[in-house]
C-alpha cells in the first residue's frame, strides 16, 4: 500500500524547525503540488530550486522523510520552470513514483487541506495562528484546533467464490469495493452494515477487521473489513453514486493498476485465495 515505504520512514510529528536553502518545499495550488518529473519519476523541489529569496516567515514545517525536512510555502513568488502542478490522482493515473515521494505528497495534501480549512476560528471567527509547539491552530479567544481525521470503511463482501465489486459513477474508473464515511454515533461495524445496504441492498454478517490505511486523497483513515452476504444476494445499486455493482468471480477480478490502495490489496487477497 502507499504507506509501505520501507526502508524510508516518514515522521509527521510537528517540530518548530527553521527552513534552509536545501530544505524541501511543498508549493500548492488548487489541490495540486509543484513537482519535477523525469520520465516516470517525480521529485519534490528544494527551496533553492524554486525560490529566489528565503523569507522564513512564509514557511510552515510539514514533516521529515528520513533525514530530509519538508515545509509548506505560503507565498506566491516562486519559479515554476521545469516543474508542473500535479494532484495525487494525476500522479497515480500517470504511474509516477517512487512510492515514498507519492506518499509524502499524499500526506502533505492532508495536512495542507487541514490548515486551509482552519484559517479562522469556528467559535468566534477571528483569524487563527499556527502553534509553535504542536500541530495545532490557536485563537486569541482560547480555542485550540487540532487535526481531525475522518474514519471511513472499505468493505469486501464475499458470496461463495465471488466478491462484490463496484465502479463509481464518476471519477475513478477501476474496480472498487463498497466504501463510506462513519457517521456520528456509529461503530465501524455499523458503518459497514449501513454502507453496504445503502449502496447495494445487501445484508452482511461475520464482519472481520483486516487492516487500516491513511488516505490523504479524501483526508481520512480507511479501515478495511471482510464480511459475507447474508441471505438474498440480489443487488440493488445506488445509481446516484455507482455506475456498476456486481458479483465478480475470483478469477475474473481485475486489480487496480498500482499497489497503492487498501482496496486493491483486499481484492488481491481474495483473488489469490488467501481469503475465502
Amino acid at each position: 500500500m502507499i504507506q509501505d515505504i520501507y526502508p524510508h520512514r516518514l515522521n509527521n510529528k510537528y517540530k518548530n524547525k527553521t527552513v534552509r536553502e536545501d530544505s524541501y518545499v511543498f508549493i500548492g495550488k488548487e489541490g495540486r503540488f509543484l513537482c519535477g518529473c523525469d520520465k516516470d519519476q517525480i521529485y519534490i523541489p528544494k527551496v533553492e530550486d524554486v525560490l529566489r529569496s528565503l523569507k522564513t516567515e512564509k514557511f510552515t514545517y510539514a514533516f521529515s522523510l528520513d533525514d530530509r525536512d519538508f515545509f509548506f510555502y505560503n507565498g506566491t513568488d516562486y519559479v515554476s520552470e521545469n516543474y508542473e502542478f500535479l494532484s495525487v490522482r494525476e500522479i497515480r493515473e500517470r504511474g509516477l513514483g517512487p512510492k515514498h515521494c507519492v506518499f509524502a505528497l499524499l500526506t502533505a495534501k492532508h495536512i495542507s487541506d487541514w490548515y486551509s480549512d482552519n484559517k479562522y476560528c469556528g467559535r468566534c471567527s477571528l483569524e487563527m495562528k499556527h502553534s509553535l509547539t504542536e500541530r495545532a491552530m490557536v485563537c486569541s479567544c482560547g480555542y485550540t484546533c487540532y487535526p481531525r481525521i475522518m474514519p471511513a470503511v472499505i468493505v469486501a463482501v464475499i458470496k461463495g467464490d465471488s466478491l462484490l465489486l463496484t465502479k463509481y459513477k464518476t471519477g475513478y474508473k477501476n474496480y472498487a469495493l463498497v466504501a463510506g464515511f462513519t457517521e456520528i454515533g456509529e461503530t465501524l461495524e455499523q458503518t459497514v452494515e449501513r454502507e453496504v445496504m445503502e449502496e447495494t441492498g445487501i445484508k452482511v454478517k461475520d464482519i472481520k477487521y483486516y487492516k487500516s490505511q491513511p488516505w490523504g486523497v479524501a483526508n481520512d483513515i480507511l479501515v478495511g473489513f471482510f464480511c459475507y452476504a447474508d441471505g438474498d444476494d440480489k443487488i440493488v445499486a445506488d445509481k446516484s453514486e455507482l455506475g456498476f455493482a456486481g458479483w465478480i468471480k475470483r478469477e475474473d477480478i481485475k486489480l487496480q493498476p498500482d499497489d497503492y490502495s487498501l482496496t486493491n490489496e483486499m481484492m488481491m487477497k481474495f483473488k489469490t485465495g488467501e481469503v475465502i
